[in-house]
């Protein structure tokens, strides 16, 4: 492969007319400038210049090494202006990953406020679906940033590489029928809903194994009388009076109109919310605004 820096070598002797003229543009001598003329030469087996009384002109393969070299030259400058641009954040695109109850609390006013900040990126977002492996994405670098649930304090390893960023504790309320004999009450003990027939609002993961390590902590397992893996659904049967649910405060966004919420303690479930993301991706401006634009609107939840 050609060497880049000898053909800019070369393209300077050439532009100048002369080795010395080349040699002082450069900072180099002009012997060091020759021998980089020659090395170019043996490189590539042909002869590049020719002398012309005190100067030099080229040959048929030195005006076309020429031609090329100018050509890398403007490459070059406009690689370093599109880097500059993309370590600037004003350009480039940045992929989310998002589960469904943090989109419309976290996600839409965290994208508002990067697009209001970084106009020049793309941002492409994706709901994440239950059967996906948390993690996996960002891992494969197939996502800048993915919104998780964790059990807090959760110990496991992480992938190599990975860094996991808190944002925000979800706690679970009660959700009971209208008219419901403990719909009166302020908050409620956990262990009062022990005998209640549940409706179920999660699948089997991060989301529900809170509400049962609780359940289990105050003495009972639920009994899980409805399954539905939807907030919205669940809470309709909840205010058909097809039992109670406990439901995290993101997934209550929206209440039915035939429900009661009340806090729940001894023990209260809480769920985690963390954002997964690549520690090298750190540096970039436009993931860091992201993150506490995310944070922002955490803390507004």
């Amino acid at each position: 492969m050609l060497d880049v820096r000898r053909m800019q070598v070369l393209r300077a002797v050439i532009t100048s007319g002369s080795v010395t003229a080349a040699a002082a543009h450069l900072g180099y001598t002009p012997s060091a400038v020759s021998q980089q003329v020659a090395a170019l030469e043996k490189q590539t087996g042909v002869a590049l210049l020719e002398r012309v009384g005190r100067g030099v002109r080229p040959t048929a393969a030195g005006r076309l090494l020429t031609e090329h070299a100018a050509t890398l030259s403007r490459n070059l400058a406009e690689a370093e202006t599109a880097l500059a641009e993309l370590r600037a954040g004003r350009t480039g695109k940045l992929t989310l990953h998002y589960f469904a109850t943090s989109g419309a609390s976290l996600v839409a006013p965290a994208v508002t406020r990067l697009r209001r900040d970084h106009p020049g990126v793309r941002i492409d977002l994706r709901l994440t679906e239950p059967q996906d492996t948390p993690l996996d994405e960002v891992a494969r670098g197939h996502a800048d940033l993915e919104l998780l649930v964790r059990p807090r304090g959760a110990g496991e390893s992480l992938p190599e590489g990975i860094r996991l960023v808190h944002l925000l504790d979800d706690p679970y309320a009660a959700v009971l029928p209208l008219g419901h004999p403990l719909a009166g009450e302020e908050v409620l003990d956990l262990a009062d809903l022990a005998g209640e027939p549940w409706v179920g609002s999660e699948p089997p993961g991060p989301c529900l194994a809170p509400v049962l390590d609780a359940c289990a902590a105050a003495g009972f397992s639920p009994d899980f009388a409805v399954d539905s893996r939807d907030y919205a659904t669940a809470q309709g049967f909840v205010a058909a009076g097809l039992g109670i649910g406990l439901m995290p405060r993101l997934g209550l966004g929206t209440r039915h109109p035939g429900v009661v919420v009340r806090p729940v303690r001894n023990p209260q479930p809480v769920r985690g919310l963390q954002a997964a993301v690549r520690e090298v991706a750190l540096e970039q401006p436009v993931l860091v605004t992201l993150i506490e634009a995310l944070r922002e609107a955490a803390g507004q939840v």
